[in-house]
């Protein structure tokens, strides 16, 4: 199975220190985000990554190289403008082959096992949620039975983790350019294509100076 880091965003809300950094090298507990995903993703056994970028993408492939020193292979999808996540994945998939493959966001920290996500799939997607942070109280989708749907009246809620397999079918129809992710989870929910987990360990979504120094305190604690 092959994994793919998202690594094309711009970062603003950590501005300035992504005008120079993109943001998945910024480092959490002295270690740059990504590396922390390359790690974890080569000790739950996954030795084939694929890595995609846009803003200062070169400084991460030099930063990471071909991917030897930590024990698997990259291969880059370099965007010259960002595609968001659908259009990014779309456009990586002649490398990710026709299997189902991992993803994850390459600026989130997370202590979850990629091992588990090491199984078949029975329909067009897996995600892993988790609680939801107090940025983003509404949270995404609900999780009934192994299953994911969107949100319904009164329902417990959790938050998309930036963590999913995904089958390339799910992109079935989808033509080269920018477009978002979540309209595909949702039709594939309405077809009852979409199982889920409840990530159980610590999340972060590293998107202001806050919640990075929210990672920097539980890496800490974790050493």
């Amino acid at each position: 199975m092959k994994a793919m880091i998202l690594a094309a965003g711009k970062g603003e809300r950590m501005r300035p220190l992504t005008l120079t950094t993109p943001k998945p090298l910024v480092r959490a507990g002295g270690v740059p985000l990504i590396e922390y995903h390359l790690r974890a993703l080569a000790a739950a056994g996954f030795t084939e990554i694929v890595i995609n970028h846009a803003w200062l993408g070169q400084q991460i492939e030099d930063y990471l190289g071909d991917g030897s020193r930590y024990g698997v292979s990259i291969q880059y999808s370099p965007e010259g403008e960002p595609l968001e996540t659908g259009g990014g994945i779309f456009r990586a998939l002649p490398l990710l082959g026709d299997e189902a493959f991992v993803v994850v966001n390459g600026d989130i920290w997370t202590d979850y096992d990629f091992n588990a996500l090491r199984r078949p799939i029975a329909g067009l997607a897996h995600l892993v949620l988790a609680d939801n942070p107090a940025h983003h109280p509404a949270g995404d989708f609900v999780l009934v039975d192994g299953q994911v749907r969107d949100g319904q009246p009164d329902a417990k809620t959790l938050t998309y983790s930036g963590i999913a397999v995904l089958h390339p079918t799910l992109f079935e129809g989808c033509t080269a350019g920018a477009f978002k992710l979540a309209p595909l989870f949702r039709k594939a929910m309405a077809a009852g294509q979409v199982s889920g987990e409840h990530l159980g360990g610590h999340w972060v979504d590293v998107g202001t100076y806050e919640r990075l120094a929210e990672a920097d305190t539980l890496i800490e604690a974790s050493r």
